[in-house]
């Protein structure tokens, strides 16, 4: 039987999660230079990588769609 585990949800600000994005872009800039020349010992990082990229531009965009939506609300 398959253990399941709760992963708690931490919720992260619009700024915190662009600044996620910067560190995230960088550390995969890094990797793939590693693996070009040789360095990398895990290629499976980079798919790992990839992947957190696209979680957090997705946070990214739902909470910018959030944020326009409260301020529509507003007016």
């Amino acid at each position: 039987m398959a253990k399941t585990t709760k992963t708690a949800v931490e919720v992260k600000t619009l700024d915190q999660l662009k600044e996620e994005l910067v560190t995230l872009r960088n550390d995969y800039r890094e990797a793939r230079r590693s693996h070009r020349m040789g360095e990398l010992v895990n290629p499976h990082t980079l798919t790992t990588q990839r992947k957190s990229i696209a979680r957090t531009l997705t946070a990214i965009k739902q909470a910018e769609t959030v944020a326009t939506s409260e301020t529509k609300e507003e007016k």
